[in-house]
């Protein structure tokens, strides 16, 4: 995608705050008490689980899923009553939702259409979007002839296209490969970065939440676990299932004095440090990945693992104790 826009009037950034918002269907209840907010111009993920209430609540920000209790509101202004079609928010979808008998100059410009904005109009946005995509030579082709990478960047333009006051994100790179979805998500993030637009951001992967997010919300069951930066929610995690559902591998969770000690695997030292936590360990198994190593071992027969950038000195059944600085151990 092109970092530049030409010509951008995008509305002003908007702040989206969630007062003790939930959501009940019946006996079920996707999303409980949840408050937070979002500032404006932030690049937001929501993460967490299938079935966490991560996609409820973004359409609930759109208006497509109704509010039970609490309150969605927009720069102070409360949303819960106000149509869709009058929130001013851009939607992608997981399945791009293209029009298949349209071209992508049809599809970016169907939402101006529908306006019934003068064509002149249409056209100058049409060639904007294009630019900003890098798409002008694609805009008189159909989805069928375009590749997944594509189709994502037409419906990402659909969305701009309007120049939304926000841009609401449902999982959008989750039907590509896994080499496109890298490199879309350095794209999507560049061009949030040169619009400015408030955005709400779905996935359940936690890597793509903590490499696109300026903050992210983490939620498990309907709860609202943690709200932080990637930092914040990676070396301060707020609850065992914030620790365990970040980092790959994630982190120890180790019983010690009455407490659950949390360790990340690259913080472990086969050697003593200054106030150090120490662990009696067996090691189980060495795996080379590459750029890395990752040393399995037993503590009182629960599986840990380290991870270091050097090969580890260590022997499979080998009896060692490993030891993890205070300052970067996580007390629950």
């Amino acid at each position: 995608m092109n970092a530049g826009m030409r010509c951008r009037t995008f509305a002003a950034m908007t702040r989206i705050t969630f007062d003790h918002v939930s959501k009940s269907y019946d006996a079920v209840t996707p999303l409980r008490d949840v408050s937070f907010a979002i500032e404006p111009g932030e690049f937001f993920v929501l993460v967490g689980p299938s079935g966490c209430g991560k996609s409820t609540l973004l359409r609930m920000v759109a208006g497509l899923e109704s509010v039970t209790s609490g309150t969605i509101s927009f720069d102070g202004s409360v949303m819960n009553d106000v149509e869709p079609r009058d929130r001013d928010v851009g939607m992608v979808f997981q399945n791009y939702a293209l029009y298949p008998h349209l071209t992508v100059a049809e599809n970016l410009a169907f939402p101006l259409s529908i306006r019934r904005l003068p064509k002149s109009e249409i056209a100058s946005r049409v060639e904007e979007v294009a630019h900003v995509l890098g798409m002008a030579d694609l805009l008189g082709r159909r989805p069928k002839q375009l590749s997944g990478g594509q189709r994502q960047r037409v419906a990402v333009g659909r969305a701009i296209i309007r120049k939304p006051r926000v841009f609401l994100f449902d999982e959008p790179l989750s039907n590509l490969d896994a080499k496109l979805r890298t490199h879309m998500r350095t794209e999507l993030r560049a061009l949030q970065r040169t619009l400015g637009v408030t955005t709400v951001y779905v996935t359940h992967d936690q890597v793509e939440a903590m490499t696109m997010s300026d903050r992210m919300a983490v939620l498990n069951g309907g709860v609202l676990e943690q709200v932080g930066s990637p930092d914040d929610i990676y070396n301060h995690p707020a609850t065992p299932f914030v620790a365990t559902f970040t980092g790959s591998p994630p982190m120890n969770l180790v019983p010690y004095d009455g407490k659950t000690l949390g360790i990340r695997p690259e913080h472990f030292r086969f050697d003593a440090e200054e106030d150090s936590v120490a662990l009696p360990v067996t090691i189980t198994a060495v795996e080379f990945l590459g750029s890395e190593w990752l040393t399995h071992a037993l503590h009182n027969n629960q599986p840990i693992v380290m991870r270091t950038s050097a090969r580890p000195a260590a022997t499979i059944g080998e009896h060692t104790t490993w030891h993890a600085p205070r300052s970067t151990t996580t007390y629950f």
